[in-house]
């Protein structure tokens, strides 16, 4: 059941009258409350059908959708102010759940604040609701172990801020090669669709000799008209089949095996996987949490199946006493140089501190790779689409150009 508003009416213990809102499971709940803060009730009422929060009765329906990581981090950010600022953590929660817009974390927060008042830890509290995963819980262990959560939730922010950052950049430079592909295959289709089926008729009229390469574009214009809904068809059956393929355990690992091995996507793949490895570790380390537990979060959070099974080898030897930089030198996509560094840091006793160099030089690595990564695939898509639609109009003018010369 949703939480409510009721609305009440009352005296509080200094014989004042008072009058607001409460929120409750239901009225027995909200009465339990107002009885808690001292205050007596004169009259409260259960909310109309017109004071229903249309998000939060979304919420209870389910079909609310689930709050997103830059949401995450603008409660993250602002718990931290909260908490650096000297407000206790149960009035900090209750105000960013009074305030927060987005449904799905507003209910999130309440939850929170309910087990945290039943006497859980915050930590706890949070790892048993969805969008707080095993890092973030982690970290938040960590802080209040130490005494120092605000501290722990402004790294954990820009931590995430720096996550959130590189996916943007990624997206951003897919987003015009994306559209440009788009429209050169609307344009392309339509080509065959429209404009071959019109210079057909005129060819059909003159009875020109056809040759070879405009034959070629008018059976394929043939087979588009023909079969487009059933390749579309084909196509949108392929896609699911092929997203639920990618989602086992044994094709994601292919997946991520081939993808890694592409020319044009596995530098970009690699340098990106690094950066968040090496960030959330400097992150974990940072925070006192021990290497074999920062290493097994690592191992939770990376994406990629291949490059996971590699940092559980590191953790495996570390397990066993080795260095940290021996384990990571075996794996050959793992800069030596790099390592180096962090085997000073480790010697030193700033691994956490090399570690968070080292996390910027690969961020730094993959916008490089993006960026050329972009002006790689942005040509070949120009180039081969002018390629496609020059040939389809070359195809259709030849026989023209043809009769025109041979008259």
């Amino acid at each position: 059941m949703g939480v409510k508003v009721y609305k009440y009416k009352g005296v509080n213990a200094e014989g004042k009258k008072v009058e607001g809102d409460i929120e409750g499971k239901d009225l027995r709940h909200a009465r339990r409350q107002l009885r808690r803060m001292n205050i007596k009730i004169k009259d409260i009422q259960e909310p109309s059908v017109l004071d229903v929060d249309l998000g939060m009765l979304m919420v209870d329906l389910g079909l609310a959708s689930a709050f997103g990581r830059e949401e995450l981090n603008r409660f993250t950010k602002q718990l931290a102010t909260l908490l650096n600022a000297g407000v206790p953590i149960m009035d900090s929660m209750e105000m960013l759940a009074k305030q927060e817009k987005n449904p799905s974390l507003k209910v999130t927060i309440k939850k929170i604040c309910e087990l945290v008042g039943e006497g859980k830890a915050l930590h706890e509290a949070m790892s048993a609701q969805d969008g707080f995963d095993k890092l973030y819980c982690s970290l938040v262990k960590a802080g209040e172990s130490a005494g120092i959560l605000d501290g722990i939730l402004e790294k954990l922010s820009e931590f995430m801020e720096k996550q959130e950052a590189i996916k943007k950049k990624v997206k951003s430079a897919m987003t015009y090669p994306s559209i440009v592909l788009v429209i050169g295959i609307a344009v392309t289709w339509g080509l065959m669709v429209f404009v071959v089926p019109q210079f057909v008729d005129i060819l059909k009229e003159s009875n020109q000799e056809i040759p070879a390469v405009t034959q070629f574009v008018i059976d394929f214009s043939n087979f588009m008209q023909e079969y487009t809904l059933a390749m579309g068809a084909i196509l949108f059956v392929a896609g699911i089949i092929f997203f639920k393929w990618k989602k086992t355990e044994s094709g994601k690992k292919i997946w991520d095996r081939t993808i890694m091995n592409s020319p044009i996507f596995g530098n970009l793949i690699i340098k990106g996987a690094l950066a968040g490895f090496t960030r959330t570790l400097s992150t974990m380390l940072s925070a006192g949490v021990p290497l074999i537990d920062s290493l097994d979060i690592c191992i939770d959070t990376i994406d990629n199946t291949k490059i996971a099974r590699d940092i559980l080898t590191v953790r495996k030897g570390v397990e066993k006493g080795q260095s940290i930089t021996d384990p990571l030198g075996r794996i050959r996509y793992f800069p030596p140089l790099v390592n180096q560094m962090v085997k000073v840091g480790e010697s030193t006793g700033n691994l956490d501190q090399m570690l968070l160099k080292v996390s910027d030089v690969f961020e730094l690595e993959t916008e490089e790779a993006v960026e050329g990564m972009t002006k790689l695939i942005e040509p070949i898509i120009l180039v081969g689409l002018g390629g496609v639609i020059g040939t389809v109009m070359i195809a259709m003018y030849l026989p023209i150009f043809m009769s025109a010369g041979g008259a």
